[in-house]
């Protein structure tokens, strides 16, 4: 048995991710949260990962070689400050991660505020169609391969490259430790309002992450993108390919079936055809050509893998379909994503009508940062649901301008009621979140299965 890491906040995707890739390195690794339940707590423990629930100090009796901290973890959290007094030997997950694991190898980062997990998917399934068998480690779950995350003995890896802070004792962007051959600069907005007090300071550490690619490397950088134009006019050592743009990597306009050309410096080379939905869909898969080509992939091949590429765990993900309602779930929690996800579902589904569920959970929009976009970004929806608790501001203000044709509720039972009462055969309805949303898709089929009236 190798050493004996212990994680702290192990069940959150990316810790859970690193848990798995030191496990299968040969490290002995237990690890703890608060929260220690499926599907996270139940992935560790089929990998004999031995969980404890909280941050008491008594978990210094387990004597690791090493504490992996992860950026959940605070100053007065109990473990942590025993740790400290007792100067026993700590380091962030993505430390651990670039020194143990991502060292020699042809690292692949994809950032951006939006695509991450579904571009890293799909450069992680172009290559594994190639034969490489890449190791990667990615904040969702790819329908095509088991697990978030694997260490392989190939020599490329791609991984979804966070700007969040890396820790409370660095807080530097996770993506500055992972030194990449191949960077994707997707997109760039405004995000993280608990970490970032405005858009140049994200700036500012994206050009951190472009200082670090080698001149042999490459950026593929989105050619559409304002902010991301700024970054790089900061200073860049390393080829650019844009993808977006006329003259870059271009996307033609679907089909019917969403089939559509690809073209590098404008010449024709194939055709996508595949399931994923709308523009935002087409640009991550320019995004993952080019990167994929960087990576020795012929664009020929890396379009024709695509075609069998499924997509990931919670975006536009269909939970089910009852009595002719289909509910989707969606990780879009942004107001760019929430129009790019009810964009793409639009071209999908025709005149048919949408009712967008919307939980604004994450720390920037509880904060009211960017509500005013909110409207703007769900026009796309014949109707509206708002859940409003725990916010810092007030739903039903907002939305008011829009009538009947939105509603705010702030109890997700009263929630699931109204939305089966509302559905009609033939309706989809979006549920966008980036948390469990108290399990509304599930309540929402059963609901539907028994009747509205139940």
């Amino acid at each position: 048995m190798g050493a004996h890491l212990h994680i702290l906040g192990i069940c959150g995707t990316f810790m859970g991710g690193l848990a798995a890739i030191a496990k299968s390195a040969g490290y002995r690794v237990t690890g703890c949260d608060a929260d220690v339940y499926p599907p996270m707590s139940e992935q560790l423990g089929a990998l004999g990962i031995e969980l404890v629930e909280g941050y008491g100090a008594e978990q210094l009796a387990l004597r690791p070689d090493l504490w992996v901290v992860g950026n959940v973890v605070s100053r007065g959290n109990p473990l942590m400050e025993a740790i400290l007094e007792r100067g026993e030997r700590y380091a962030s997950g993505p430390q651990w991660l670039s020194e143990q694991v991502l060292a020699g190898k042809h690292v692949v980062a994809v950032a951006g505020t939006h695509g991450k997990t579904t571009v890293a998917a799909i450069l992680a399934w172009i290559l594994e169609r190639a034969g490489r068998s890449p190791g990667f480690l990615i904040g969702g779950v790819p329908t095509d391969f088991a697990a978030s995350a694997r260490l392989t003995p190939s020599e490329i890896f791609v991984i979804e490259a966070d700007e969040y802070d890396t820790a409370f004792f660095d807080k530097r962007s996770k993506f500055v430790h992972y030194r990449p051959r191949t960077a994707i600069l997707n997109n760039l907005e405004y995000d993280h309002a608990d970490i970032f007090g405005d858009l140049a300071s994200i700036e500012r550490q994206f050009h951190h992450f472009v200082r670090i690619v080698p001149r042999s490397g490459l950026i593929v950088a989105n050619g559409r993108d304002e902010a991301l134009k700024r970054v790089l006019t900061l200073g860049c050592w390393t080829p650019v390919e844009r993808f977006g743009i006329a003259g870059g990597w271009e996307a033609g306009e679907p089909d019917a079936e969403g089939a559509f050309e690809v073209a590098w410096l404008g010449k024709a080379l194939g055709r996508v055809r595949w399931g994923l939905l709308g523009a935002h869909s087409r640009q991550n898969a320019l995004a993952a050509l080019a990167a994929a080509r960087h990576g020795g992939v012929a664009p020929a091949a890396a379009i024709e893998s695509l075609a069998t590429f499924c997509g990931v765990r919670r975006r536009m993900e269909v939970r089910g379909c009852v009595r002719g309602v289909t509910v989707y779930d969606d990780f879009a929690h942004h107001p760019s994503a929430i129009r790019a996800s009810l964009e793409g579902l639009r071209e999908r589904v025709g005149r048919s009508r949408i009712l967008a569920v919307l939980e604004p959970r994450s720390n920037t929009m509880k904060r009211g940062v960017m509500k005013d976009e909110l409207p703007g970004s769900l026009a796309q929806a014949d109707r509206i649901y708002v859940y409003g608790a725990g916010l810092a501001w007030d739903a039903r203000e907002l939305f008011a301008p829009l009538g009947a044709r939105a509603r705010c509720l702030e109890d997700i039972g009263a929630l699931v009621a109204a939305l089966a009462q509302e559905a009609k055969p033939g309706d989809h309805v979006l549920v966008m979140s980036n948390g469990g949303f108290g399990g509304i898709h599930g309540r929402l089929l059963a609901r539907l299965s028994r009747g509205a009236a139940a």
